[in-house]
């Protein structure tokens, strides 16, 4: 079952143990853990952890993500997305900062906007600037 815990220094966290199977969508104003199994959208203004054990079939969208388990769908982080050594993604993910340790699997396309804030993509050519007739 999903539980709220307050830390040591008083933020909220939601937690969804191992063994626990919710179908629908969470919808969060602070940082959750899931050790479980979602199958539905997952809206978190904050930061995601889904454990080595936990897996999410749908939709996430968040400003951070960290992610040791198995996601089968998009992920949408506003901030930063780290794909742990354990972690296995099947869908696509659009994020501003990506951080991919050995091991990670990502089957999906990679979307990363600029700092500007204004939703452009970043150009994936690096010589995109210089593309000039010489």
């Amino acid at each position: 079952m999903a539980k709220t815990n307050e830390d040591p220094s008083g933020g909220l966290h939601n937690v969804l143990a191992a063994g626990t199977v919710l179908t629908g969508t969470i919808i969060t104003e602070s940082d959750f853990r899931l050790d479980g199994r979602v199958e539905g959208e997952i809206n978190c203004k904050g930061k995601i952890v889904i454990g080595p054990k936990g897996s999410v079939k749908g939709n996430i969208m968040t400003d951070n993500a960290e992610i040791f388990g198995n996601v089968e769908g998009s992920i949408r982080a506003r901030e930063r997305l780290i794909l742990k050594a354990s972690a296995v993604i099947k869908g696509d993910i659009f994020i501003q900062t990506l951080e991919i340790e050995p091991g990670a699997r990502l089957n999906g396309s990679c979307t990363m906007s600029g700092k500007e804030g204004n939703g452009a993509p970043v150009s994936s050519h690096p010589n995109a600037a210089n593309n000039q007739k010489r």
